[in-house]
């Protein structure tokens, strides 16, 4: 240690948790990742050193300090309709687009080696980038998901793919095919309609075949800065999808006037935007009356990136503060070991595990969908369920590590306060909880077949416990066909017992026993460290959060 290390242990203040490996330090994630060849492990590893360096946390300050600016006109009062971002943020979408965090479940040229397992390697990546910084995540899951709905129309998809697969970061202001490489934003709430977006009020109309002239606003528009949005917008035959570019190919505005940036509580780094447009021009996607079918691929695949950000920024968290309790003595021993604070951090180590487990599930689901009917049943129900679960219990969990680390942990230098301030989109963004469980309830009331494919691969995986914890879901599943309003009931225990299910697949049988235990076999419980002595919490703790060499 430097003297000024030494000085601030003998004043018992613990080092900061960085430069720790989050690849190598979480034990999970390398035994999800295991059966990947050596070149992506190795790949994950220098990511896991990347996302705690000092280097790299710096740069994530900076992009949350240096929020984005609009500068709405010119100093000849023209129209400019830009967004600045800080130098730092420009660096973290470049190292993460080299990455391919925004193209590579769609790159036949990207990891050629584990093609089967795109979603899974990809997964790993984002898991780990966001644990450095979610806000620049944004707009890469939009470029990302953006190719399910640009599949629509071959043509379009043509002409835009290559730019949204290069890896070559381009923040110039230029027309989209002049760059390098592109990004694609969102816009589909409206302040008359929110999650109801059959009630949207932007009209499209028809100009030439494919080409259709938009006017309207969007009240909640992500990544204004990225060089297209997909929207939703009225024809005459229905509700329709558009790629809607933000520059014309001459170089001038496409009529999208931005009319402020959101103040959001946190996602700092990333700008979200309010805007006008009128005769704006946009490329349809699939039919004119099929918007919403266009884009729920692409909501899809954003939903298994909120539950993975959620799961990431969980696990940088808990690593935080299971790192200080073990630098800090309190009472005569380290915290860490005193027992209430031990099983704090055990109870909270038990739903980061599970939470990590299930989403990794579900990026497994996508990667077979295509061939196998268990599978593509396991991604349909489960997608909703994972981003319900996983983005509902975040805030409460990084609040609760905040809390272990003290007074110290409520400070805005501490990563942490980073992820606290997070949190919370991710369960709002692409469907909150209500909008969720009204998703599993929509699978539900066209058939119970889906249900019963997932319900005996879980029990197949749970054990001994399934056949009992089975019975519950179609208890939940049962109520839910009469009342409506007990929907959370049922995706919450399906969560819980998914969750279980893969940590005991993953060979983690102690861990899934005071998961399920815990969960849905005893009372209600409202805060973390309710387990039991029959559990070993420093076991949870060191198996889950292993002591630094």
């Amino acid at each position: 240690m430097t003297p000024a290390e030494e000085k601030l242990a003998e004043l018992n203040q613990p080092s900061l948790w960085s430069g720790i490996n989050a690849y190598r330090s979480d034990p999970l994630i390398v035994d999800l990742t295991g059966t990947l060849p050596r070149g992506i492990r190795d790949d994950l590893d220098n990511m896991g050193r990347y996302v705690t360096s000092q280097e790299a946390q710096e740069l994530a300050r900076m992009a949350n300090q240096g929020t984005p600016q609009l500068r709405t006109h010119g100093p000849r009062g023209e129209r400019l309709d830009v967004v600045e971002f800080h130098p730092a943020w420009h660096a973290l979408m470049r190292r993460s687009m080299s990455s391919g965090l925004h193209s590579s479940v769609w790159d036949p040229q990207a990891d050629t080696e584990a093609k089967d397992q795109a979603h899974k390697i990809r997964a790993a990546r984002f898991y780990l980038t966001a644990q450095l910084e979610s806000g620049h995540l944004c707009p890469l899951t939009m470029t990302s998901a953006s190719v399910a709905a640009l599949s629509a129309s071959p043509a379009v998809q043509k002409d835009w793919a290559p730019k949204i697969l290069s890896r070559k970061y381009d923040s110039t202001n230029k027309p989209a095919m002049q760059k390098s490489a592109v990004t694609i934003g969102m816009g589909m709430t409206e302040k008359q309609g929110g999650t109801d977006v059959r009630a949207n009020k932007t009209a499209a109309e028809k100009v030439s075949e494919g080409i259709y002239r938009l006017s309207g606003h969007k009240w909640f528009m992500s990544a204004p800065m990225s060089d297209a949005f997909v929207m939703l917008a009225q024809t005459k035959d229905g509700m329709g999808c558009f790629l809607v570019p933000r520059l014309l190919e001459d170089g001038s505005a496409n009529g999208l006037h931005f009319q402020r940036l959101k103040d959001k509580v946190g996602n700092r780094s990333n700008a979200s935007s309010e805007v006008e447009f009128n005769d704006t021009f946009g490329f349809l996607l699939g039919t004119p009356d099929g918007g919403i079918r266009t884009i729920l691929d692409m909501v899809t695949l954003t939903r298994l990136d909120c539950a993975l950000a959620s799961s990431g920024i969980m696990r940088a968290s808990l690593a935080e503060a299971v790192h200080h309790t073990r630098g800090r003595s309190v009472f005569g021993k380290m915290l860490v070991n005193q027992p209430i604070m031990t099983r704090v951090l055990a109870d909270m180590a038990l739903d980061v595990a599970a939470a990590t487990a299930l989403s990794f599930r579900l990026a497994d689901a996508f990667d077979r969908a295509r061939a196998s009917a268990e599978e593509a049943a396991y991604a349909r129900v489960m997608t909703p369920v994972a981003k319900y679960w996983c983005c509902k219990i975040a805030p409460a969990l990084i609040y609760e590590a905040m809390e272990c680390i003290g007074g110290s942990g409520y400070i805005e230098e501490r990563p942490i306060a980073r992820h606290y301030r997070e949190a919370p989109v991710n369960a709002i963004w692409e469907g909150s909880g209500n909008v969720m469980a009204l998703d599993v309830l929509r699978i539900l009331n066209r058939g119970k077949d889906l249900f019963e494919t997932v319900f005996a691969g879980l029990a197949r995986d749970l054990g001994p416990a399934g056949k009992k914890t089975i019975d519950v879901l179609r208890a939940a599943m049962a109520l839910c066909e009469r009342d409506e309003g007990a929907a959370r009931l049922l995706v919450e225990q399906l969560a819980l017992a998914a969750g279980a299910a893969e940590l005991y697949r993953l060979g983690a049988g102690r861990i899934a026993d005071a998961f399920i235990e815990t969960r849905l076999a005893s009372g209600w419980r409202s805060t973390y460290g309710m387990l039991d002595s029959r559990f070993d919490a420093s076991y949870i703790v060191d198996l889950l959060y292993p002591p630094a060499n």
